[in-house]
């Protein structure tokens, strides 16, 4: 009889323990996954002129570069954001009764990251004072390039821009940064000359 109330004590000591185990254990869920903050530095611009048919405002936090590519051409250049690891690539041509080749070219180079994009909005860009038209691509998701543009004159003068970071693409992680150089770029847009 000792055996057996010994037995089942047991068993009620370890069925306590067992659900006061169980019982007071919480269900451990993940955290989501989190990103650094990222401190920008203040707004503030200078202006960029050279031999080059064109001048605008850029970042002070921005350096500019020749593009130093093999088939780089005169007026190719690079706004450089080394602590964000960005890229502006600036193209340049002169218009020679190819304004439509150009356009064409510049709306193919915007949707070739359609593969990747979740959509890809288009702003026009119309400046008829400075004789600035072109359009903004404004492309969303994992694409390579967030945001690319044009310029011209339609007549004389062809610019055609795009960002880039030298990073794994996470639009995640990289929206508040892509907001951010896009205000640059409209900034840029805003404050674009022809010569």
């Amino acid at each position: 009889m000792i055996k057996n109330n010994q037995v089942i004590g047991t068993i009620i000591i370890l069925s306590f323990a067992f659900i006061l185990l169980t019982g007071c254990h919480q269900n451990s869920t993940p955290k989501p996954r989190g990103y650094f903050r990222i401190d920008f530095p203040e707004k503030k611009y200078k202006t960029y002129n050279s031999d080059c048919p064109y001048t605008f405002d850029y970042p002070v936090y921005a350096s500019i570069e020749s593009d130093n590519l093999v088939n780089s051409e005169p007026c190719w250049i690079n706004i450089d954001f080394p602590k964000y690891n960005g890229k502006v690539h600036i193209s340049y041509k002169t218009v020679d009764n190819n304004i439509n080749l150009l356009l064409e070219d510049a709306y193919t180079l915007a949707y070739k990251h359609t593969v990747k994009a979740d959509a890809i909005e288009e702003y026009l860009i119309n400046k008829p004072d400075s004789k600035v038209y072109g359009i903004l691509y404004d492309i969303e998701g994992n694409a390579a390039s967030s945001v690319q543009f044009f310029l011209t004159d339609s007549t004389e003068n062809f610019l055609r821009g795009a960002l880039y970071f030298r990073t794994t693409i996470d639009k995640d992680s990289l929206a508040p940064v892509i907001d951010f150089f896009r205000d640059d770029i409209l900034y840029f847009i805003d404050s674009f000359e022809w010569k």
